[in-house]
């Protein structure tokens, strides 16, 4: 990189920069926990937590020769701290999480009874984020004076020691689960910085919490948290921080973790170096193919997960992965690009869980993030990104180290040999493709995914955001209904409809399956579910149930209508859904329009004028244009204006033409099953053709009239 001038810009690619009398880098959690805890029980004054997840069973330190007769999990060592020092207080940011991690994640930590007596430890939720996004920053401030940031989460499948082995008793979570090798990163920091740092999680409080928190008392003479086993890196030099903040209400848009993304490619003179959980950016993909394509620009070595998460990251995320992959496959026409996975034989089918947001740009710029390579981390997600160039000849043999530290783990090579053999080999890819066969090693990521996955996945402005989505432009990209076809698209989507009915026609004649599926296999299924006495009471409940719990009801609808048939079945499916809508509608009005707001995010403030101004109209045209989801929806028309009448007749008539659709489809669909010859085929596609028709003409309709201004 360039040294005659400083990279960092405040207020461009950085929030501003501090001075930092010491830092280190934390590497994997048996270097990060116990700092940490030392750092807790070092507090004399205050301890801020800024969390995208927490669990408090947690142990922190697992190794069975520290027996210094304090706790190990996390609660416990809080509580521990308190107890010890009576003028000590503890306040606990974390995520107020989406639905979709409730499997994953400790059931509400602020009302253990373990918390709950601690009157100085203090637990709040923070959803001062727009609908989708998620509070990503992984801050802990201990007395104003040092401060943890980077990629870990206080979560319960995030400690590993280095090796990564494949067996070690443990790596288990508190449910005595065994879970994959796990690599991540911190820095810890010391000064000025620190107060910076105290700033931000101060704000992000009181934004959440709608009070700001105690200062505390400037004590230069008071010892510093810093603990004491944990050797710095770096003394005196300064950090930057940079952030992402979305735009929410009056909170202006901060999008400096892109920019310096960004810069520090552009200034890369001959390695880039990046770990990482996701690359799914198109914007850092581009920035790195317009160097590769350059015949003097730097190499680019990227370290990220074999797979990620479980299968819906991998069928989401993966698949955005091997889009902009594609961009970067194209650029390297000079073969400079190395993309890796760490690989150990010894792990099997297992594989490193890379959670590390690590950037490395030559000798100069070390960064420890808690940014993905992601859209969301450049402008949707909030992010705390501390960055360190450096400035002298030992700050950068210091950068150098730890990249290589890094290294080593990954290629199983010692540290002290590392920079001698990257000599030998001419560089750090050639190194990577002389080892490629090792049982322990980097090797090339194969980024493909199925074809099926790649077709049927959205674009990623829906997946993996930029930005804030409305409710309309959601329904906008899902339902596109003002995009006129071409006479060519109408003709292929039709001759697609009929070559799927003939091959379904196939399998239910010539199959197999022909035994299994059939008129009296059917009609035994339906019977039994029949059969039972409370079956129409179970069937409303699961309606409800289904809907409250923001569960897809429209599969609950197919089987009704499968199971009871087409008259029955609409009956039973409405019902249930207006008995879900009503449960919807009084847990709203329960917990009121600030709250619903806070859940579901400012979004909802222009939905709820709507339900409120129009009152039926406005119900029935959300029903048939899901601007919103079915759950967001209710709570918000509970929370609004809206009389309990006009919502249930809008409910049922907004619902309606949508249920009867999906319920002649149903019946006409097990009608081809049942008899699966030409006459019926040509049945089905006209009721498969009139659906599509009606249903897009009420919908153009009722988009029309959405349209509408509301007064004010």
């Amino acid at each position: 990189m360039h040294k005659k001038d400083s990279l960092f810009v405040p207020s461009s690619n950085c929030w501003q920069t501090a001075n930092a009398s010491r830092a280190a880098v934390l590497i994997d959690g048996e270097n990060y926990f116990p700092a940490f805890r030392q750092a807790v029980l070092n507090a004399r004054h205050q301890v801020l937590i800024l969390a995208w997840d927490i669990d408090s069973r947690m142990r922190l330190v697992r190794d069975p020769d520290a027996d210094d007769n304090v706790p190990a999990e996390l609660g416990h060592v809080l509580c521990y701290a308190l107890k010890q020092n009576p003028e000590l207080k503890i306040y606990i940011l974390n995520w107020d999480w989406a639905m979709l991690y409730s499997l994953e994640r400790e059931w509400l930590p602020n009302y253990k009874p373990l918390w709950l007596n601690q009157p100085r430890l203090h637990f709040e939720l923070d959803g001062a984020c727009p609908t989708g996004a998620s509070q990503h920053q992984k801050v802990v401030v201990v007395d104003d004076k040092i401060a943890f940031s980077g990629g870990f989460d206080l979560g319960k499948h995030r400690w590993d020691s280095s090796e990564h082995a494949a067996e070690d008793k443990r790596r288990r979570d508190p449910d005595n689960k065994a879970y994959p090798p796990f690599h991540d990163v911190q820095m810890l920091v010391e000064g000025e910085v620190a107060e910076k740092l105290s700033q931000l999680a101060r704000e992000r409080w009181r934004r959440a919490n709608g009070s700001p928190l105690p200062a505390i008392l400037p004590d230069a003479d008071a010892p510093s948290p810093w603990p004491a086993h944990i050797k710095p890196d770096f003394t005196n030099v300064e950090v930057a921080i940079a952030l992402t903040q979305p735009a929410l209400n009056q909170i202006p848009e901060q999008r400096e973790v892109e920019q310096l993304y960004l810069d520090s490619i552009a200034a890369a003179e001959t390695l880039i170096y990046m770990e990482n959980q996701y690359f799914t950016s198109w914007l850092i993909a581009e920035s790195l193919a317009a160097r590769l394509q350059e015949p003097d620009g730097p190499d680019v070595v990227m370290v990220l997960p074999k797979m990620t998460g479980g299968w819906m990251e991998q069928h989401t995320m993966d698949v955005l992965r091997y889009r902009v992959m594609r961009v970067l496959e194209k650029a390297n026409t000079h073969g400079r690009l190395r993309v890796c996975y760490p690989h150990r034989d010894e792990l099997g089918e297992s594989w490193i869980s890379v959670h590390s947001k690590t950037t490395i740009i030559d000798d100069s710029l070390l960064r420890i993030s808690s940014s993905n390579l992601s859209n969301r981390s450049m402008g949707f997600d909030s992010e705390c990104d501390l960055a360190i160039e450096a400035s002298n000849e030992n700050e950068s043999e210091t950068i150098s180290r730890i990249r290589h530290r890094l290294l080593s783990e990954h290629l199983g090579i010692a540290q002290e040999s590392l920079s001698e053999l990257i000599k030998q080999h001419g560089g750090l890819r050639q190194l990577i493709d002389a080892r490629t066969d090792e049982p322990h090693t980097l090797r090339a990521l194969d980024y493909r995914v199925e074809e099926w996955a790649e077709e049927l996945l959205p674009e990623s402005r829906v997946i993996d955001p930029e930005k804030p989505l409305e409710p309309d432009d959601m329904a906008q990209l899902l339902l596109p209904i003002n995009e006129r076809k071409s006479f060519r698209k109408q003709w292929l989507t039709g001759l697609g409809v009929i070559i799927f009915l003939l091959a379904l026609t196939a399998v239910w004649r010539f199959t197999p399956l022909a035994g299994y599926v059939n008129e009296e296999s059917l009609q035994s299924i339906a019977q039994s579910i029949q059969s039972y006495p409370l079956a129409p009471v179970m069937i409303i409940g699961a309606f409800a149930l289904s809907s409250l719990l923001a569960l897809p009801v429209t599969l609950l609808i197919m089987a009704t209508a499968v199971t009871f048939g087409p008259w029955l079945g609409s009956f039973y499916a409405l019902t249930g859904s207006l008995v879900g809508a009503w449960l919807g509608f009084w847990v709203g009005h329960l917990l009121g329009r600030r709250s619903i707001q806070k859940l579901a995010g400012s979004s909802v403030a222009k939905l709820s004028k709507r339900l409120g101004k129009r009152g039926i109209l406005a119900v029935i045209t959300v029903r048939i244009v899901p601007v919103a989801p079915f759950t967001v929806i209710n709570l918000v028309a509970g929370a609004s204006h809206i009389r309990l009448r006009d919502f249930t007749w809008g409910t049922v008539l907004g619902m309606l033409p949508g249920i009867t659709a999906m319920t002649i489809f149903a019946d006409s669909l097990v009608a081809l099953v049942k008899n699966p010859k030409p006459e019926q085929i040509a049945v089905f596609g006209v009721v498969l053709t009139v659906i599509i028709v009606i249903t897009t003409l009420l919908q153009r309709y009722f988009r029309r009239s959405e349209k509408k201004p509301v007064d004010d």
